[in-house]
This record gives C-alpha cells, sequence and structure tokens, in this order.
C-alpha cells in the first residue's frame, strides 16, 4: 500500500493500476489458469526443497483446498479461498523484495507465507476462477482505506452484474457488501476482460479493456513466471 498524496492521488493510482494490469495480462498470457495452478507432486516437492517443508506443506494445503472447493456453493467457495488466504502473512515489499513494488504470483505468496494487499488480492482471484467461479463476476478493485489514509486493494464479487459487490479483504476478515465498508472508497476495478471506473460501491463505469492503457508493449518484460520463483530472484 502507499500513502496517498492531495495533489497525486489519481496519478499515483493510475501508476499503481497500469503496472498491475501489466502483470495480470502476463498471468493470463502465459498459461491456461487451470492448468497453471495444478502443481505435480514433483513441483511440490521441488518447493520443499528450495523453500523448506513448511512451504510444501501450504502447497499441499492450497491444492487440497482447492480440489474440495470444486463441488461448493459460489458463497462457500468466496469464504473458504478468503480464510484459506487471510492466514498468511501482511509483508511490506521493501522488506520481502527489497524493492518498493513487486507482485508476486500466487506460488511465490505462498512460499513466502505473506504479501502485500495486492498480493492477498491476485492469489484469491486466480484462485476463484480455478474452483470455477466466473471471471466476470471477480474484479480486482483499487481502494482507498481511509482509517490508513492509503491506497489499498481488495478482491469484488458480483452475484450479477448490478449487484452490489462483496468485498474480500486481508484487513477485514469478514466477507461483507461494499454498502457496509464505509471505511473504502472504491477508485478501480478491472479483471481480464475489462476496465472500470468506480464511482460508487456498485459496479461503476466501464471505461474499455486493458489495451486502453498501453501496456502490451513492455508486457513480455514484466510477464512474471508462474513457477515459485520469479525470473532472476
Amino acid at each position: 500500500m502507499a500513502v496517498l498524496a492531495n495533489g497525486t492521488a489519481v496519478d499515483a493510482f493510475r501508476s499503481i493500476l497500469g503496472r498491475l494490469l501489466a502483470f495480470l495480462l502476463g498471468l493470463l498470457l502465459s498459461a491456461t489458469l487451470t492448468a497453471a495452478l495444478d502443481l505435480s507432486s514433483e513441483w511440490i516437492a521441488a518447493i520443499e526443497k528450495q523453500h523448506g517443508i513448511q512451504a510444501g506443506e501450504r502447497a499441499r494445503a492450497w491444492q487440497s483446498m482447492m480440489e474440495s472447493a470444486q463441488d461448493l456453493s459460489e458463497d462457500d467457495k468466496l469464504r473458504v479461498v478468503n480464510d484459506f488466504f487471510n492466514q498468511l502473512r501482511f509483508l511490506d515489499d521493501v522488506a520481502l523484495w527489497g524493492v518498493s513494488d513487486y507482485w508476486t504470483t500466487p506460488f511465490e505468496f505462498l512460499v513466502k507465507n505473506g504479501g502485500d494487499c495486492e498480493d492477498f488480492a491476485i492469489a484469491k482471484y486466480f484462485t476463484l476462477i480455478h474452483v470455477g467461479v466466473p471471471e466476470e463476476r471477480l474484479r480486482l478493485t483499487y481502494v482507498k482505506a481511509l482509517d490508513y489514509d492509503q491506497a489499498h486493494m481488495v478482491l469484488t464479487y458480483f452475484a450479477t452484474p448490478r449487484a452490489t459487490p462483496l468485498v474480500l479483504d486481508n484487513l477485514n476478515p469478514h466477507i461483507l457488501p461494499a454498502t457496509e465498508r464505509a471505511d473504502l472508497q472504491p477508485v478501480y476495478s478491472f479483471n481480464g476482460t475489462g476496465l472500470w471506473l468506480a464511482k460508487s460501491a456498485g459496479s461503476g463505469k466501464r471505461v474499455g479493456g486493458a489495451e486502453r492503457l498501453d501496456l502490451w508493449r513492455d508486457l513480455q518484460s514484466r510477464m512474471p513466471s508462474m513457477a515459485p520463483d520469479a525470473p532472476g530472484r
């Protein structure tokens, strides 16, 4: 999360949003999502060898959770996935990676046993898609966390296009309608299919797709690996 200065809030959100959309598009292009999140026993063994037994146990627990969640109702899928990832620690990017902004894959998030708000939201987003929640019902949503005066990311779920979204957040473990989260001021929301400018607690105005942000030219250089470690780390 980044502190917002009054005169630079919009620019800060646009910059953060642009970088995260590039990350999101990279993941969507790198592999079919369903295949990407399925870890073989050999891959988990490699995680254990490189990062320790506890990291392997977290990866196994994630795989088991996704398998058991397949047949749940959507409400239960939201609850199970939200609770699973909210067990992980909040860790600042500078402390964890030595850089001011770094967005992890779900694998890196689990291996490190923590991350910042973007990492929580991204892991929940891809995991929920994997267990059968339609992508169009999910949005990665940038908000201003009013209690902290900081930029923050949550995952929102729309049961229908016009529904008040539910908020999955690492700051508040309870899944609540956006109308009950007066501490959050929505700014942008997006997924792999579009970008919306949020003006209220609802869906907001669709302003196009990721291509409108002109991020394709540096996509390849920003595309992280779905492997447990990012390139060069």
